[in-house]
């Protein structure tokens, strides 16, 4: 039966060996009893697939927090950009007072 196959790559601590038996599968059906498992071999495999579990459904939230996090990278870099004003000048990337900030010390800088 792929239930000892199945403990056979845990013992080893080969896990995509486990995965490639059926380890999920077989944490999924709950058929301990027909395929001859002990107790003790039985919480290993349900152990194993409770943290596969996890770290699967961890992944998931970090890539979706990755994406929110493009996301407003993105809107903040558009926000940011150069934008044509009513009057076809360009904007500046920097908020009001920092332009003006740096324009007095580059004034400064220069002497004037």
């Amino acid at each position: 039966m792929r239930a000892h196959e199945v403990i056979a790559a845990l013992d080893r601590g080969d896990v995509d060996a486990a995965l490639d038996s059926g380890l999920m599968e077989l944490a999924c059906s709950d058929d301990f009893a027909r395929a001859d498992v002990s107790d003790n071999d039985r919480e290993r495999i349900l152990a194993a697939a409770a943290k596969l579990r996890f770290a699967w459904d961890a992944r998931e939230r970090y890539h979706a927090r990755q994406q929110r996090l493009d996301e407003r990278a993105r809107k903040r870099d558009a926000r940011r950009a150069h934008a044509p004003s009513a009057d076809g000048t360009v904007n500046p990337a920097l908020p009001a007072a920092a332009a003006n900030a740096l324009a007095k010390a580059l004034a400064r800088a220069q002497g004037k």
